[in-house]
């Protein structure tokens, strides 16, 4: 049996199962509800009962609630499940400042070639600790001497069990190369975050276009995959720009989302595509403004390389994109390193 939890005063909506904590049910559907350690000690997560019963699975820090918080119906949600439909009153997290950067061990869990030069790393977090994040947001590698690498989070929030990054090599990197060469399973790493203002503004109305040029298609995928978790509904055009037809690593699952949400399409676009190819030709931003006469009206996302970022700046202002509709994270290329 489930019951259904109402948020106040976003409204938004979600389903829990037996023995799942309010937090919990919170997170998997990608609500950005607050929290901290996750194990009812620190009271990050707290908040009002309006409406309904609830019980505590186990116990948590009594001094994480004061005398007047107990008799109005404050709970501690990492703990705490519902007996009833709920109306929980709570401050959603929705901008960069309100979000605890961390730092944190975290194991490799997966270690999967995407392409000959690409590699999907999985980062399992703490059991007892975990980052929360916007989709967009990046985290950094800690390497040796404090040296810090920067990787763009692959993944949905309502995801966050583990750290999904997408590498590509850079021959003489500091992080890189270890990563293609020696990197194991097990092996443990040092991050920090969530950071950088690139994330999804999930509360606007306009129609969005993603650009992604290589590995830029990380922080894509995971606004792409929160969205589709949220029930957006707002049109989303993804295009994708790379050279050759290997280099969109994950061409099926973009594939597999327009064929799936009537509201989202897929644009791929090569640079130097061979005789096979079908689709689109020449630089990204190009194909953006060859379908477009009016960009006025949308948000556009843009994630890759500087040369494209630049150059899709500047053909999308001409077109009546304002700066306060254009969001971008440049992938310098120091940086597949810090941002």
């Amino acid at each position: 049996m489930s019951n259904r939890v109402q948020l106040q005063p976003s409204g938004k909506e979600f389903e829990l199962s037996d023995g799942e904590t309010i937090l919990d049910g919170a997170l998997a559907h990608g609500i950005g509800f607050p929290f901290g350690c996750q194990n009812g000690f620190c009271g990050a997560c707290k908040a009002k009962v309006v409406s309904g019963e609830y019980e505590y699975q186990d116990e948590y820090n009594a001094q994480s609630l004061t005398e007047d918080e107990l008799a109005n119906d404050v709970v501690i949600c990492c703990k705490a499940e519902a007996k009833s439909d709920l109306v929980v009153e709570v401050h959603e997290l929705v901008a960069v400042e309100e979000i605890e950067v961390r730092t944190m061990p975290v194991k490799v869990s997966k270690i999967e070639h995407l392409a000959e030069d690409v590699i999907r790393l999985c980062l399992k977090q703490p059991e007892d600790e975990s980052l929360q994040f916007l989709a967009g947001q990046y985290i950094e590698v800690i390497l040796e001497g404090n040296r810090r690498r920067a990787f763009s989070i692959a993944n949905a929030p309502h995801n966050n069990s583990e750290i999904e990054l997408h590498l590509r090599r850079v021959d003489g990197g500091l992080f890189t190369p270890h990563v293609f060469n020696e990197m194991k399973e097990k092996d443990i790493l040092r991050v920090e975050g969530p950071l950088g203002t690139f994330f999804l503004r999930e509360d606007s109305a306009n129609d969005l276009i993603l650009v992604a040029g290589g590995t830029g298609f990380a922080p894509i995928k995971g606004m792409v995959e929160h969205a589709i978790e949220m029930g957006m509904d707002n049109h989303i055009k993804i295009y994708w720009g790379a050279r050759g037809h290997d280099d969109l690593y994950l061409d099926s699952l973009a594939r597999e989302w327009a064929d799936s949400h009537e509201n989202i399409s897929y644009i791929p676009v090569l640079s130097a595509a061979d005789e096979s190819w079908s689709g689109r030709r020449g630089y990204v931003h190009e194909a953006v403004v060859e379908d477009h006469s009016d960009l006025s009206a949308v948000d556009i996302y843009m994630a890759g390389p500087p040369v494209m970022i630049d150059a899709g700046k500047s053909a999308f202002s001409a077109l009546g994109l304002t700066a306060d509709h254009l969001y971008f994270d440049s992938f310098e290329v120091a940086g597949e390193a810090g941002r």
